[in-house]
């Protein structure tokens, strides 16, 4: 609904800017607002009618601005047609290509792991199988360095390989293994996973240090670690971070470490886990694709 959209978008943008683009009057937003009762009957019209390619380019860069630059045109176009707008992909993407408006620049990163210790390590057990068939299998762990003005931080998160959700993340100003049994506690408290889950990482100190294997143990889990110099062996966890920097970070400064922690608490808790299109959940967000996953289990429950 045109109505629940523009709610959405009231703390950056006006009424008077938004609802002559959307082609519905403020009126019937505030009417909507107070008792639901808008102008049906001239939302449906208009939900009809084939937009301008002003207004839909006024869309598409209001959407845009809101997620930062983050997708290029298929993301656009499934964006678009999530919120009630059709759009047709040659459309989409000739809109964007007149007006310059394109996905952040992609951009390799390197993730540095400090291998070069005399800890015990763990065997592949995952093996680059990055498809579980339900969640609380397979979490998937890794570090990386973020740069501000005041220094370094650096990041951990614990990714669910079967919905692709952050469900752990720790940031520090140091990289001892205390950033990573912090992102390991979240993800526990947050799941409360059947034992047996099987964690896997790099073979980084943090995560071989006797900390973290003691809480993996506290919490019955599987450790799993990639081989030595095998790239492809934590792909998904890496590629997490490429998207994050690139959609966040790539062109931008960032003067405090306070400024960095409220950019990377809006990109997992706010934009990625509830709201990004993924690619591999057939274009669905994290926590979408959980809740459709839950649904059909469900039903199926229901059925037996």
């Amino acid at each position: 609904m045109k109505y629940a959209w523009i709610d959405t978008q009231r703390p950056y943008y006006a009424l008077t800017e938004m609802c002559p683009v959307l082609d519905v009057s403020v009126s019937g937003y505030r009417a909507w607002k107070r008792d639901g009762k808008a102008d049906t009957k001239r939302e449906v019209a208009t939900s009809r009618c084939r937009l301008s390619d002003a207004r839909m380019l006024a869309l598409i860069r209001a959407i845009h601005d809101e997620l930062k630059g983050a997708y290029g045109s298929p993301r656009m176009v499934l964006e678009l047609r999530a919120r009630g707008f059709p759009a047709s992909k040659p459309r989409v993407e000739r809109l964007m290509r007149e007006n310059g408006i394109r996905a952040r620049h992609k951009r390799r990163f390197k993730v540095t792991t400090d291998s070069k210790h005399g800890l015990p390590v763990a065997d592949n057990l995952l093996d680059r199988d990055f498809t579980p068939s339900a969640p609380n299998q397979v979490w998937t762990s890794d570090i990386t360095y973020l740069w501000t003005d005041e220094g370094w931080l650096y990041l951990a998160i614990v990714l669910d390989l079967f919905n692709r959700e952050v469900v752990g993340w720790s940031l520090k100003p140091r990289m001892t293994a205390d950033i990573v049994t912090d992102a390991l506690t979240m993800a526990w408290f947050r799941r409360k996973p059947a034992p047996g889950l099987l964690h896997h990482s790099d073979r980084g100190s943090q995560y071989a240090s006797r900390a973290f294997q003691d809480r993996l143990m506290d919490y019955r889990m599987t450790c799993s670690m990639s081989r030595k110099g095998n790239c492809w062996g934590n792909a998904p966890t890496e590629s997490w971070f490429n998207s994050f920097k690139n959609e966040r970070l790539h062109g931008w400064r960032f003067a405090t470490h306070e400024d960095m922690k409220a950019t990377t608490f809006q990109y997992i808790e706010v934009f990625y886990n509830r709201k990004r299109l993924h690619s591999m959940l057939g274009y669905k967000s994290p926590t979408r694709f959980m809740q459709d996953w839950l649904t059909a289990q469900k039903m199926d429950k229901q059925v037996a």
